[in-house]
Formats: structure tokens, C-alpha cells, sequence
């Protein structure tokens, strides 16, 4: 069963950075594209970044942390990263891995991880 397992959030004052990983149970290359979305209490989850996992690697950002987030993978590692730098307060959300595979767009999410930005 495949498993997507996110590691790295916590409590970080503004201006500050997290690195958020994730890593699957198996290769990622059984995904075509994975990512972070992102749910602040009350809102609904939206989309942070995503790459797909091809030899090209096209990244998404959400107009929101276009030029402070990163999202890189690891293939040796089967992990995807999210660096997030100069964070604001309404950064704070609880953030989720997501994937979805190539063999049928079936779509997997971890279990999230929560980032708060505070003073």
C-alpha cells in the first residue's frame, strides 16, 4: 500500500523558514506528479506547489509563495521537499503531501503536518 509520510513542520516566528519532506513507501516514480497543499483552520485545502516526476520535473506554485518556496525531489531518496522561507502568519496552515500515481490518477495524501507562524 502506498504511503506518503511528511516530516519538518512546527513553530516558526515570521520571517523565519521550514523544510517540510515528504517520503513515499515506495519509488516515486510510480507517481507522475506529487506535492504540498496547504488548510488553514476554516478554509478549504489548496494547492502550495507541485512537480511532476519526469525527467523534466515541472514545478507549480501557488501565486501565493511564488519566490519563497522551493519544491525539489530526491529520486535516489524517494522523498519530495518543500523549503519555505520568509513566512508569514497566514502561511500557518497544516500541510499535506499529495501524489498521484500514474498507473490509474489514483491520488494519495499523507497525514499533514501542522506549520505555525507566529511571534
Amino acid at each position: 500500500q502506498v504511503q506518503l509520510v511528511e516530516s519538518g513542520g512546527g513553530l516558526v516566528q515570521p520571517g523565519g523558514s521550514l523544510r517540510l519532506s515528504c517520503a513515499a513507501s515506495g519509488s516515486i516514480f510510480g507517481f507522475n506528479t506529487m506535492g504540498w497543499y496547504r488548510q488553514a483552520p476554516g478554509k478549504e485545502r489548496v494547492l502550495v506547489a507541485t512537480i511532476t516526476i519526469t525527467s523534466r520535473g515541472w514545478i507549480n506554485y501557488a501565486d501565493s509563495v511564488k519566490g519563497r518556496c522551493t519544491i525539489s525531489r530526491d529520486d535516489a531518496k524517494n522523498t519530495v521537499t518543500l523549503q519555505m522561507d520568509s513566512l508569514r502568519p497566514e502561511d500557518t496552515a497544516v500541510y499535506y503531501c499529495w501524489g498521484k500515481r500514474a498507473i490509474d490518477n489514483s491520488q494519495y495524501w499523507g497525514q499533514g503536518t501542522q506549520v505555525t507562524v507566529s511571534s
